[in-house]
Parts: structure tokens; sequence; C-alpha cells
């Protein structure tokens, strides 16, 4: 079986499913069906979220897997939410869950911590 195509590869352009069917009964049901958000998303975006799901959310250890820089897996983080139609956080103030990252990505120390948390 092969994966999933997102995006139609001469023009880029949304592809809709129009058949389904289940090999154990026989049934097919025909029709025109979106493929909802995860049409919005690369083959590549759509691994990236399955394996950032398995993690259960933590990006250092999805960083780790990966074997690329955390500020690497939170920038490809950003750009699903972009595809999506999110905005990512960066709004010139750091967010609160972006200082607990970086803390925890041992990028920044407790006290640059409490003091990005207290601006």
């Amino acid at each position: 079986m092969h994966r999933i195509i997102t995006r139609d590869p001469v023009s880029g352009g949304e592809l809709i499913v129009t058949r389904l069917e289940c090999p154990e009964s026989g049934i097919v049901i025909e029709g025109q069906f979106s493929l909802g958000w995860i049409g919005r998303l690369t083959p590549e975006q759509l691994e990236f979220v399955e394996l950032l799901v398995k993690n259960r959310g933590n990006i250092q250890k999805l960083a780790a897997e990966l074997e690329i820089a955390y500020n690497t897996a939170r920038a490809r983080l950003d750009e699903i939410v972009t595809a999506l139609g999110g905005t990512p956080e960066s709004d010139g103030r750091p967010e609160r869950r972006q200082i607990l990252d970086r803390l925890a990505a041992k990028e920044i120390s407790v006290e640059d911590a409490m003091r990005l948390m207290k601006s």
C-alpha cells in the first residue's frame, strides 16, 4: 500500500478522494470526499505530526528522535501551524510555552526564564 498523496504533483492543488473501499467486506463508496486538514499538509509534515503525537507533544524528544536541533523542530511545527491556518507563537514577545520549551531544551537558564516570564 502507498502513502497518501495530499497535493496534486502537477499543479500543487488540493486532491479529493472519490472512492473508499473496504477489502474485508468488499463495500465500495464513491463520491467526493475532502481530505480535510490532512490535505493541507505535505507527506513530510504528516510524518512529523505522527511523531509528535507518538512523543505526546514533547518537542524535545521528537527533535532527539529525528536527530535535529530543537529550534529546527519548532520551526517545522510553526510551518505546520501556518499550513493549517494558524499563526505561530511569534508576536515579538516570548510566550510562556516558548520560554518553558527553551528552558527544557537547556537553551536558557532558570534565571533567564524567570526574567522573561516577568517581562
